[in-house]
């Protein structure tokens, strides 16, 4: 049996730079312990002319990041993410050339379609805050008479960047709240509602933006707080809880991501402080289920995936909320707060998962091929431990990427 080789593919960032280029370097180290050849590339990097890419390979005897020219994978892990550069129009067009090549992930919709597809299942859609995509100011004002609170979010955004949300205070005014596009966050605003449109109209709503009910996350002290659970495909081609942590905003901030300055938390200790234990195993046991259902859904959508982050909120009375999925989630909160082994597995369960396609799909007949089994949803061997959705920072010297050839 041929060893199996695993293409991570991404997208530069400003001047030929990549990004997570430490997790890649973890990545490629674990391979190698597990048999598994890792290269990095980027669309640019490809030669079609040769059949080749000029891809980056870690050397972990040099400590140090080699350019090669190597053939093309048959496995590719894409970890391309969204940007409105010429760079996203590459992507496509290797998606489109080489769809014949095997992928542990497919794309997805933005935010307006996964709810969309997400809503036409009736066990996610109980767990779903309604949602439609902004037309005309009309749409905001009836959900500002139907709830308290309401958000509106950039279709493509990421990282809490462009996100507002309204709440109806006494006397009929609205606190508007947020951040901009380059996630700084804004000054809060009382307004009438005959302000709102004025002060948003700068805001391009129509073109980008979702209007999203709100679900009351503040905590006692005023800081918002959210659920981010991860939940991946195993070395046996199944999906399998890998963890679930709190999330907790900065202060005057209406977003908790963690790349916008908020912190990490237990999930088992923030719902403790919020809920007696019997309740606390009922959400986790909701949280679970709703995981499994989730990906399934996708799955039979986009048929092959990998991985999936869902963002969960917990009202007052213990209901889970699905805010949003991500399909390209990163793990540090493992490591930040000393989990390191359920960190281990969250950057092994891919390299493992590479593995099992690579001997199931690719190596035997079709007709032999072992297809995905589903996990029951019973939380066994499904491990609920803190986590976020960013990676370690580049602290230790070898991270630090040296070229050559």
């Amino acid at each position: 049996m041929t060893q199996a080789t695993l293409g991570i593919m991404t997208l530069y960032v400003g001047n030929r730079q990549i990004e997570e280029l430490h997790v890649y370097r973890k990545l490629c180290v674990l391979g190698n312990k597990l048999g598994l050849s890792v290269m990095i590339f980027t669309p640019e990097d490809v030669a079609s002319s040769k059949k080749l890419i000029h891809a980056l390979i870690y050397d972990s005897g040099q400590r140090k990041w080699l350019r090669k020219w190597m053939p093309f994978p048959k496995l590719i892990y894409d970890r391309c993410r969204f940007q409105r550069t010429y760079r996203f129009q590459q992507l496509k067009q290797f998606r489109a050339k080489y769809g014949h090549l095997k992928f542990l992930n497919l794309p997805m919709n933005h935010k307006w379609g996964n709810h969309r597809l997400l809503a036409g299942n009736p066990k996610i859609a109980e767990h779903l805050p309604e949602t439609v995509r902004y037309q005309q100011k009309e749409d905001l004002f009836r959900f500002l008479r139907k709830y308290p609170l309401v958000y509106l979010k950039p279709e493509d955004g990421t990282g809490g960047r462009g996100i507002i949300s309204l709440r109806r205070t006494e006397g009929g005014r609205f606190l508007l709240r947020g951040r901009n596009r380059q996630r700084k966050i804004i000054e809060p605003l009382l307004l009438s509602p005959e302000q709102i449109p004025v002060k948003l109209s700068d805001w391009n709503l129509k073109k980008h933006y979702l209007i999203q009910q709100g679900i009351d996350i503040t905590l006692p002290d005023g800081r918002v707080h959210d659920f981010r659970l991860l939940i991946q495909k195993n070395g046996h081609g199944e999906w399998e809880v890998t963890g679930c942590a709190g999330r907790i905003g900065p202060s005057r901030s209406v977003t908790s991501n963690l790349h916008g300055g908020g912190s990490a938390a237990s999930m088992e200790a923030l719902l403790r402080k919020r809920f007696d234990a019997d309740k606390v195993k009922a959400i986790r046991d909701s949280m679970t289920s709703l995981s499994h259902e989730v990906v399934r859904h996708l799955e039979r959508h986009f048929k092959q995936l990998c991985e999936m982050a869902l963002d969960i909120a917990i009202d007052r009375k213990g209901k889970v909320w699905l805010l949003e999925v991500n399909p390209k989630p990163s793990r540090e909160v493992f490591h930040r707060i000393g989990q390191h082994q359920t960190y281990l597995k969250a950057l092994r369960r891919p390299l493992e998962y590479a593995i099992w396609l690579h001997n199931n799909e690719l190596e035997k007949p079709k007709s032999h091929a072992t297809t995905n089994t589903e996990r029951p949803d019973n939380g066994k061997g499904d491990a609920f431990v803190s986590m976020n959705h960013e990676e370690p920072g580049k602290s230790d010297e070898d991270m630090k990427p040296k070229m050559s050839g």
